[in-house]
């Protein structure tokens, strides 16, 4: 399998319709499968980790889609899972962008920031919301020991970087888990540079025996892409 049918292999889910995924925006929702955390309190773990389990949707659906819809909404989020692990995430961007014509916004944790610098220098995204999951020094606890206190600061502090330089291009979210304190939440506000706010997301405890199921909820394809 080349690199370019490795990434269109990521493609698991669509939500045709959504309020929220992009504050004050209308947009679809692909989602893509993989990701490079293991974070026990993880809402979509069948997208990160067992991607396999979940139908493909294919770049045809994607397309027609997108050809059929885009004049109902305002852009597109791409999230996953972990876009910034995706195989060739330019490619399907760049057809997104293509076929729909329309802005686009990624999610990220944020601990990948070469694919995020490289995603923006080539304007291949407009928006990135980036999840900051709390102190540093908790980012072990949060990952289920995939990042270290100094790999976060050294990849977030990147971010923040490209976050000055942009300062349009990015905003920064956090979801108070239990191990998350108010006084963390605090730490982590002042990671970030100036001008910038944290947006608190409530955490609601994900129930895996309804996993599959709502996974299964945001692929209506099949009426979608006629």
């Amino acid at each position: 399998m080349n690199k370019l049918s490795q990434g269109w292999n990521h493609l698991r889910g669509i939500e045709p319709l959504s309020l929220c995924d992009w504050p004050g925006m209308t947009s679809c929702v692909f989602f893509l499968g993989g990701c490079n955390l293991h974070c026990p309190t993880c809402h979509n773990f069948d997208m990160a980790w067992n991607m396999e389990r979940l139908p493909l949707l294919s770049r045809d659906d994607m397309r027609s889609f997108l050809r059929n819809r885009a004049k109902w909404l305002d852009g597109v989020t791409i999230t996953g899972g972990e876009p910034t692990t995706v195989p060739n995430l330019g490619e399907i961007l760049h057809e997104i962008r293509k076929v729909s014509g329309l802005p686009i916004k990624m999610d990220s944790n944020g601990m990948l920031p070469e694919i995020i610098e490289d995603i923006l220098q080539q304007g291949l995204a407009d928006k990135f919301a980036i999840d900051v999951k709390g102190p540093y020094e908790k980012y072990p606890a949060l990952t289920g020991q995939a990042v270290t206190a100094e790999a976060a600061q050294k990849n977030l502090g990147r971010i923040f970087e490209l976050a000055e330089a942009n300062p349009t291009a990015f905003y920064f979210r956090l979801t108070q888990v239990p191990i998350v304190a108010d006084e963390d939440i605090e730490t982590a506000k002042g990671y970030l540079p100036d001008g910038f706010d944290l947006t608190i997301q409530k955490y609601i405890p994900p129930r895996r025996d309804h996993a599959h199921a709502d996974n299964e909820a945001r692929r209506p394809v099949g009426d979608l892409v006629d």
